[in-house]
């Protein structure tokens, strides 16, 4: 059995860590099934929920939704503003719609169910671009790069994620 040397361990730890923040995941929308509705209110928006979540290239949209009664559009910056569902980029029925985030920037969906996305079912994320990958610190990308909500923090699992795997880092490592 090889035994791994000091140096060697210290880039397979460093790798492994790497690799836990640059994996494309699936996000469910809004956190939960059956998210993909009229909001109750302002604050139970999904742009609200979208302006607390990181969103990278790769990563893949879940949306859980009845297929009989309401479906996903993706739309330009235009038809998103003024809820106009006569001309999508894409059109989603199926009721278990995933769409992946195949570049950076912003990214826009509406319900199509009539009047829904004028009573708020809608929903704008940012995707950060490649020289956003994670490094430790979470960069604000400058205004030129983005158009519309800023980025928030990194959510709380990947904070949790970052609090867990540096102490196994500095156990394995011996650094401290």
């Amino acid at each position: 059995m090889a035994v791994l040397s000091r140096r060697q361990t210290s880039s397979l730890v460093f790798f492994l860590i790497f690799l836990s923040f640059t994996e494309a995941k699936e996000i469910l929308v809004g956190g939960k099934p059956e998210a993909w509705k009229i909001p109750s209110s302002e604050s139970d928006s999904l742009n609200k929920w979208a302006e607390s979540s990181r969103f990278r290239i790769g990563d893949s949209l879940v949306w859980k939704y009845d297929g009989g009664k309401d479906s996903v559009l993706q739309v330009t910056k235009e038809a998103y503003t003024n809820c106009n569902i006569s001309n999508p980029i894409a059109e989603y029925k199926d009721g278990n719609t995933k769409v992946k985030l195949d570049r950076s920037g912003p990214f826009f969906f509406i319900s199509g169910a009539k009047g829904h996305c004028e009573q708020g079912q809608k929903l704008h994320v940012i995707v950060m671009s490649q020289k956003h990958r994670y490094t430790g610190i979470s960069p604000a990308p400058s205004p030129a790069e983005i158009e519309g909500p800023a980025i928030a923090p990194t959510s709380s699992a990947a904070g949790f994620k970052a609090s867990f795997l540096v102490p196994l880092g500095v156990l394995v490592l011996g650094l401290f």
